[in-house]
């Protein structure tokens, strides 16, 4: 008998709101607004995008990777942005869609712990659900500050 992974389940509601917008809604937690971006028509720049909320999605992933993985292992960060661009065209299948992530990862510790930190970041790279669940290439660079005014 086959031994069955352990699932979870992520359920969310979207209804729409009228013209290119939409609200987006999980049990327990605050609606959001979702629109159409104004690169596609959207009237609303101050409205989170599907657009926005994919590149998100891969950014704010890495991100918990990140801090969850060096609370394990000990590693006491100081500062840590993800910046990320999502790129959107023609793909190689002649579809018009993602083709690529780029995030940048700036993570500040103590210069002892540099080596340690490059280390953990690669591995959460490498094992962010959101990034492994994509099918387009996701590069991310690192940037390890000692300095917390430096971030």
């Amino acid at each position: 008998m086959a031994v069955r992974s352990r699932e979870f389940h992520f359920p969310v509601d979207v209804e729409w709101s009228g013209g290119r917008r939409t609200t987006a809604r999980v049990e327990g937690k605050a609606p959001l607004d979702i629109a159409t971006p104004p690169e596609f028509k959207g009237t609303d720049p101050t409205v989170w995008s599907p657009e926005d909320a994919f590149v998100a999605a891969a950014a704010s992933c890495l991100a918990v990777t990140i801090a969850g993985m060096a609370d394990r292992e000990g590693l006491a960060m100081r500062a840590l942005s993800v910046s990320a661009d999502g790129v959107v065209g023609r793909r190689e299948d002649g579809a018009f869609g993602f083709t690529r992530i780029t995030q940048q990862v700036s993570l500040a510790v103590g210069a002892e712990h540099e080596d340690a930190a490059r280390a953990l970041v690669e591995k959460a790279h490498a094992t962010c659900l959101v990034a492994v669940s994509l099918d387009l290439p996701v590069d991310t660079t690192i940037e390890i500050r000692h300095d917390l005014a430096e971030v």
